[in-house]
């Protein structure tokens, strides 16, 4: 099988955005490869965090994983900075990585204006951190969104440049775009984000969902109840097109057009097909707060597995560029 490899930041609360932009399309695809799903803590400390905090978030992301469907038994879930190959590998990727091509990633620009008193090396970096976490375990394709593409294109080209130099060690790895278009946050303006508080929590309840979305923003042009709306523009259809059958969603948009249904008789049937989707979610995840020990105990084991593999890669690259000692000591 195909090694895929995808990682998430232990950020804090996962949103819908979250889930229909990224862990759903993991869920989906996890059988179909030998799967390493990484909480990439190396990458969230390139920004201002609470450091008390950390393990908090890292054992909480490991459960919303599985209880979004991630499988315990097939899908290695791992702590990033368990595994100091990811370090290591950077370095060594720094040294055949030019300057000009990290000056041209764009996230860098968006991030740099995000956490203007914070521009850090790491944050400047955090593309080689992505390739060697991707090429330590030989990765081939990678679940990404639109916009992480540039960054997989940089590791292919870091995996070209090292294979010229040293030998023919890493592959090429390919994205695989999730087909879900990028989710809006309820303001309507802006990529959903916890820190803009425009977002839907995986774990909010129906009481919560309602309070959110009944105040959320639909189509600006529709401001009497009985104005005609036009669903292709208004950001709440949007979250209908998520969670809504079919044939519920065309109801909905013709209602929408025709006046014939309100935006508050729209926003809530989009509550109880949000509660529908997300409700089994949050049964599981309840169920895995009494097993965190558990938990715990398999990203360990994880974390070992992935030193190993990681060591093995190390061990190769050194050799390849003339580190591994030769000698008997």
């Amino acid at each position: 099988m195909k090694v895929l490899f995808t990682g998430i930041q232990p950020t804090g609360e996962l949103h819908i955005g979250n889930y229909f932009g990224a862990i759903k399309n993991w869920v989906r695809l996890q059988h179909q490869y030998e799967t390493y799903v990484s909480i990439v803590d190396l990458h969230a400390i390139t920004i201002p965090y609470e450091p008390s905090e950390m393990q908090n978030r890292i054992l909480n992301l490991a459960l919303n994983l599985y209880a979004c469907g991630i499988d315990r038994e097939n899908t290695t879930l791992f702590v990033q900075s368990e595994v100091p190959g990811h370090a290591d590998l950077t370095w060594i990727f720094n040294t055949v990585t030019p300057l000009g091509d990290l000056e041209r990633m764009t996230q860098f620009k968006d991030k740099a204006r995000q956490h203007r008193k914070n521009v850090n090396v790491g944050l400047f970096d955090y593309p080689v951190l992505q390739a060697s976490d991707i090429l330590l375990y030989k990765g081939e394709v990678v679940p990404v969104g639109e916009d992480q593409v540039q960054h997989i294109e940089l590791t292919r080209e870091i995996a070209r440049r090292f294979n010229a130099r040293f030998g023919n060690t890493f592959p090429e790895c390919k994205e695989i775009l999730t087909e879900t278009p990028r989710i809006m946050g309820l303001d309507g303006e802006s990529k959903m984000s916890k820190s803009k508080n425009n977002h839907i929590g995986l774990l909010d309840d129906k009481e919560t969902l309602w309070k959110k979305i009944s105040v959320a923003k639909t189509d600006p042009a529709r401001i009497r109840r009985n104005d005609p709306g036009n669903p292709d523009i208004c950001n709440i259809f949007s979250y209908h097109r998520l969670v809504t059958p079919e044939e519920e969603r065309k109801e909905i948009a013709e209602g929408c057009r025709t006046a014939g249904i309100g935006c508050i008789d729209c926003k809530k049937r989009l509550v109880e097909n949000m509660h529908r989707e997300l409700g089994p979610i949050q049964e599981r995840y309840n169920e895995l707060l009494l097993e965190k020990d558990t938990i715990a105990d398999i990203l360990e084991s994880n974390n070992e597995h992935c030193r190993e593999v990681a060591k093995s890669t190390i061990l190769e690259v050194k050799e390849k560029m003339g580190l591994k000692p030769v000698w008997k000591i």
